[in-house]
Order: structure tokens, then sequence, then C-alpha cells
């Protein structure tokens, strides 16, 4: 496979996680296994905001309303959204991707494949992707995924080759990072679908694997608790991090205090997610 179904594709800094204010692409695939509509709304109920986005009257993501409620890159993988998401060949998005970058060629920019899911439905054309010509200096990848999708060993044997094969490159295993937003049941999924500790143990095979978690309340850290012992249990071994629900800044400046104080009291890592309140979450950023 060397096409690979392109929702967004933009240069920006990581608003999350382990490499929070980075400079980075992000490569936005389409598709998800998930739809995250219970986000923001009362524990038990589903969002109906998306429904509302009339797909006919959209022509670009940029063109696109925020939600308060629900996933915030809904257009990612909702297939009625699906005409604003092109099918590009991995010589392509080489080219664009470095347009995007500020010299023209990697330096120390950072490369976030994400989603939709990431892992979903792409994994044999990743490895035509990096190992093009252009990408050749590029010195780390993030997947963000939700932690539900196996590395086929196609990619598990790239990766390896990429990250540690070549004796005389810069990059280590540390090169490579899973940032995996695992859903809670604020989320709306099922946890015998969404938590996956099997899974998370796969990853840490290929590279440096952590968790982040969308809470808003006491009770959400409870749960964050509860599974990242099922995942230590399994032999996960990275950092938990945790983050403040809201993907418009309205309702995200309602949460984020409170998340902090939450992960100072429980010891675990507090992510920001700076997206919100510097570029309002708008698409493509």
């Amino acid at each position: 496979m060397n096409k690979i179904k392109i929702s967004e594709l933009f240069y920006s800094i990581q608003g999350e996680g382990r490499y929070m204010g980075v400079p980075s692409v992000f490569l936005r695939t389409f598709g998800c296994n998930f739809t995250c509509d219970g986000f923001g709304m009362p524990r038990g109920e589903k969002t109906n905001e998306r429904h509302a986005v009339d797909a006919k009257l959209y022509k670009s993501y940029r063109d696109l309303p925020l939600v308060s409620t629900g996933c915030d890159s809904y257009a990612s993988w909702d297939p009625r959204f699906k005409h604003l998401s092109p099918v590009l060949t991995t010589d392509s998005i080489a080219e664009a991707i470095v347009k995007t970058l500020p010299h023209k060629e990697w330096r120390d920019e950072h490369l976030v494949i994400t989603g939709g899911e990431p892992l979903l439905g792409w994994q044999k054309a990743y490895p035509k992707l990096l190992s093009h010509p252009l990408m050749e200096n590029l010195k780390e990848i993030t997947f963000e995924t939700n932690g539900t999708q196996k590395i086929l060993p196609e990619l598990a044997d790239f990766l390896y080759e990429w990250s540690e094969g070549d004796p005389w490159s810069t990059r280590s295993y540390e090169s490579i990072t899973f940032s995996v937003s695992a859903k809670l049941s604020v989320s709306g999924e099922k946890r015998e679908e969404a938590i996956r500790p099997d899974i998370i143990c796969q990853y840490q095979e290929s590279g440096h694997v952590y968790l982040k978690f969308v809470i808003a309340t006491e009770q959400d850290m409870d749960e964050v608790l509860e599974v990242v012992d099922m995942y230590r249990k399994e032999g996960f071994t990275g950092n938990v991090y945790v983050m403040p629900v809201g993907g418009v800044e309205t309702v995200y400046s309602l949460n984020n205090k409170n998340v902090a104080l939450l992960a100072m009291k429980h010891g675990l890592r507090y992510s920001d997610r700076l997206q919100v309140p510097l570029f309002k979450n708008e698409w493509g950023t």
C-alpha cells in the first residue's frame, strides 16, 4: 500500500503530553473505531452536536464548526465528511509534509501521526512514507492512538530498523513514541473495547509508550487509577498523564485547574492541551 486517506496535514506545536511545545507536523489520517460521543456530556449521555452539522455545506476542514461536546476531531472519522479527506500517495504526502516545514527540510521538528485512529487502516503505508528520501532526516515520530489496534509485523519490523537498525544513526528506541489516549467511560465507549493492556504492552516493544486520559471530575480520576492498575499488572511501565475535558476554551477553562490539582493529589502528570488556549482548537492547529 502506498496511499493514505488524509484528513489534515499541518504544522503547529505539539499541545499535549511528552513533547508539549515541540514544533511538529501533524498527519491526521481518516477513520476511527470509536465515536467518543460522551465527552463533555453528563455521565451516561451522548452528544448529538456533530449530527447537527450539515456536511454538504463544507468543502474544507478549516471551515467546519467546532463542537463543545463529543469528539473534537469528528470530521476525521465521520463518514459524512469523507469527501473532505483525499486519498494521497506516500510520495505526495512526503512532499506536502516538507513544504510545511519552516526550512523546507527536517531539522528538530517532530512528526505526529494522528487521527481518527492512525493504526486502524494505514499501517502498511507508513514504511513507504517514512523511508521516502525527503523523510531521511526525520528524528522522532509519535503515533497518537487510542491503544486498541495491534501493530502489524511489517510495521513493527520497519520501526525497529528505522530507530535501532543502523548503528551509525542518532535514532534510538526513544525516537518512537506511542501517545495512547485510552478512553474512559466518560467518552461513551465500552471498557472492554477501549482498555486493552495487552496491546499497550505490544507497543512497548517498538518504542516509548505513555498513557493520557481526558478527565473532569474526581470520579473520572478514580477510574483512571483503576484502569492504570490494569495496565500495570499487564506490564505497562510508562508515564501517565491526565488532561482536562474541553474542545473549546469555555469548557476547557472550567476543568484545567481542577484536573491539575487532581494530578498533583494522586502523583500523576498533568498535560495541558495548548491547542485550546493558544489556537482555540481550530482545525489545522
